[in-house]
């Protein structure tokens, strides 16, 4: 029993210590299950000396969950072995544990997630340290998977329903005072060292401690679904469900389900049900596709698996870290990028070519700050103390020093070009120059630099206090250094980095642009405006092509087209129009419709709507003098779906051939991050290796015949397919 140390005490108390071997965090696998069923049963035998459990951690945390190497590996045909796994070696003996006659206490000394609140759920008290740092929760649904070693049979019969699913189906992680609020810890205590006392002494004044639904007359806070106002909650809540999923994601049904049907049932069935629908989960492709990507990717990333791995004499091996960064541009984008930096306490340089625009962009983080003081996420001295860090001016010379500047001005190479010469000299030594550009190559912007080799790309993304994702390019002549400073320093505030190689449009803008364009080339083609947005939708995306077109603005779609195609012709290439290019210049052109800046362009805005609230609404005149109403109705709902998932997927497997991509893991996360590629795919190429390559090349090549050699499959993937490969 070495994953667990069972020590009685001599007032019969029995401490079991959970300390995996080999291992940073305690996890639920195969070793831990041994241990832990091999407790209960000598809990169980010696119940008669017994007077108190207590479960404590020896790592830093309490539990940290499932161990999902294990999970992401079970494959439809072990449905069977694995439900009695979990039913003989989980959820047995944490009933058993809870029915010993004892009271029994978790002492949470960090963070409990998963299985490992589970495992404290099934305690009869639950005490923890009081840290603003640890979370407490059930977030098994980001995972596509559901709680299942008995979350979703406790949680509801500890808080009801309605307050229960919210929890469930949203995974959310809650602070050590947000659940004492709830009732759902006992106590508090200031530090790890007081826990095992506290546990104790709740043990003394709790001896006959029993869980409230193992209690006679035992009633489910709220009511049951057959209660009158449960039941009027119920049932709209399925369609509430559908207008956030639209379908895509197998496990927020699950979880619903698992509660309804679990609450009209004793204990013991309503844990069948929850095992049930946890098998059907867990060897469902989605769950694999979320695991896969946001679990072992995205910490993969996170890990510096894109780094370059210098020199030990490098900074003596050690991350650069970075005190003062300048922002040139204090728009939206610079505003934004001025908030992420001074919120991680670096020293922060809002520059802008008036005084008026770099105090508004100031105002921007401290509308942000204000907001965070309101809900009671920060303190008013750390707002103060945040804001204080950003220097708001016109002055170059106050840029002096700093390790960092980040060029955020609009989209125009030869603006970029001026400021980066008027900006690089106020550098500190071995400092960084980037550029924040969605679309021009990077060495093209480079060649106004005096230091190339420290000269990159920094793509964030908008609004950038939300978005997680910052895309690193490499330019031609960037120098390895210099992106082990530029990945350093997005981890240091908290992004996400993908390292991407230099191309025009790089990555993420390359296949954002392949799924706007598509939407409005259907709409050209005559497609509803309504059901192209629908479709988009329903694949999974979190926003219409159209809609996100009026976003970006379709003036600046164009002015960035024109640039595109000047550059290529400069440099001798040949220019490919897009059928989307036509529908955009109509509506800047002839209808004078540029986006929503500019008062409407797909959509009309501040609309009055029929609930009586002002919102944005499809403009009259897309359909008026586009829509073929009978190709609409003779078009499939999956074609469409399928043409804006097929395109950006082929597109991103262009720049993996291309040398633009360095991994399969960039690839995906950057996808889900960056453009909010459907993710239940797990995103662009896990999305070919769901639908199967073979499958996928023979729609690709039937989409191209139907509407274009833009759906060609590339011969790689086709080689691929051929020999049964998959992306890794």
């Amino acid at each position: 029993m070495s994953a667990i140390q069972y020590d009685r005490r001599d007032d019969g108390i029995v401490v079991l210590t959970m300390d995996m071997p080999g291992q940073s965090a305690n996890t639920m696998n195969q070793d831990f299950r041994d241990a832990f069923g091999q407790c209960v049963d000598r809990l169980l035998a010696d119940k008669a000396n017994i007077t108190g459990v207590i479960l404590a951690s020896a790592k830093s945390t309490f539990f940290a969950g499932g161990d999902l190497k294990e999970l992401v590996a079970v494959q439809p045909a072990d449905a069977e072995r694995f439900m009695t796994m979990l039913t003989n070696q989980i959820t047995t003996p944490l009933r058993q544990l809870e029915t010993l006659g004892k009271p029994v206490v978790a002492a949470i000394n960090g963070a409990a997630l998963g299985g490992g609140w589970e495992l404290a759920l099934a305690c009869h008290g639950r005490i923890a340290v009081s840290s603003s740092a640890y979370r407490l929760g059930l977030p098994e649904v980001t995972l596509g998977l559901l709680p299942g070693g008995g979350g979703c049979t406790r949680l509801p019969r500890l808080l009801g329903i309605e307050k229960a699913l919210p929890l469930l189906i949203e995974g959310q992680q809650l602070t050590v005072d947000k659940a004492l609020s709830l009732g759902l810890l006992n106590a508090t205590v200031d530090s790890a060292d007081q826990l095992i006392d506290a546990a104790v002494s709740w043990i003394s004044a709790h001896p006959q401690a029993k869980q409230p639904w193992d209690e006679k007359g035992y009633k489910m806070p709220g009511g049951s679904p057959d209660n009158p106002k449960v039941a009027q909650m119920l049932a709209i809540a399925p369609a509430m469900l559908k207008a956030k999923t639209k379908g895509c994601y197998p496990a927020p049904e699950a979880i619903l389900s698992t509660v309804v049907e679990g609450a009209k049932v004793d204990f013991e069935t309503a844990q069948r049900i929850e095992s049930r629908y946890f098998t059907h989960l867990v060897t469902s492709q989605v769950a694999k596709n979320m695991i896969g990507t946001f679990w072992f990717q995205l910490n993969a990333i996170k890990a510096g698996k894109s780094r370059p791995q210098l020199d030990m004499g490098v900074n003596g091996g050690k991350s650069f870290e970075i005190t003062k960064v300048g922002v040139l541009g204090a728009g939206m984008m610079g505003a934004g990028i001025a908030y992420a930096t001074a919120t991680k306490g670096i020293q922060t340089v809002l520059k802008d070519v008036s005084q008026e625009q770099a105090d508004k962009g100031k105002a921007y983080t401290q509308n942000l700050l204000d907001k965070k003081l309101q809900r009671k996420r920060i303190s008013a001295e750390k707002r103060d103390q945040q804001l204080a860090l950003i220097e708001s001016t016109v002055s170059v010379e106050a840029l002096k020093d700093c390790d960092l500047i980040i060029e955020a001005v609009f989209e125009d190479g030869d603006l970029k070009a001026r400021v980066t010469r008027e900006s690089e000299p106020m550098l500190a030594t071995g400092g960084v120059f980037a550029t924040n550009t969605s679309t021009i190559p990077i060495s093209q912007l480079a060649s106004a630099s005096e230091q190339p080799a420290d000269f990159i790309g920094l793509h964030f993304f908008s609004p950038v206090d939300k978005m997680q994702l910052v895309e690193i390019i490499k330019g031609q002549k960037t120098s390895d250094e210099t992106l082990a400073k530029a990945f350093d320093f997005v981890l240091q505030i908290g992004k996400i980095p993908i390292v991407v190689n230099d191309s025009r449009g790089f990555f993420t803008s390359r296949v954002f642009g392949t799924f706007v364009n598509e939407g409005i080339t259907m709409l050209g083609e005559g497609i509803h405006p309504a059901s192209i947005e629908n479709a988009a939708l329903l694949a999974g995306m979190p926003i219409g092509p159209l809609a996100i077109s009026d976003e970006v603005s379709l003036k600046l779609m164009r002015h960035i087209r024109r640039q595109t195609e000047a550059d290529i012709k400069a440099a001798g290439g040949t220019y490919q129009k897009h059928p989307a290019e036509a529908v955009i210049d109509v509506m800047v052109d002839e209808f004078e419709r540029t986006g929503k800046a500019g008062g409407g362009g797909f959509y009309d805005y501040q609309v009055k709507l029929p609930n009586g609230s002002l919102g944005k609404q499809l403009w009259s005149g897309l359909a008026d003098r586009w829509t073929d109403d009978a190709l609409t109705r003779a078009t499939d709902l999956q074609t469409l779906k399928d043409r804006f998932l097929y395109i950006q997927a082929l597109e991103t497997v262009r720049c993996l051939d291309e040398g633009v991509l360095h991994s399969v893991a960039d690839a995906n996360i950057g996808s889900i991050f960056g453009i909010g590629f459907a993710p239940w795919t797990g995103g662009a190429l896990q999305f070919i290796n769901h639908t199967g390559l073979t499958k996928f090349v023979s729609r690709s090549q039937s989409l191209k015949t139907d509407f274009g050699d833009r759906f060609d499959p590339p011969a790689s993937l086709i080689s691929m397919a051929d020999t049964g490969k998959q992306y890794r």
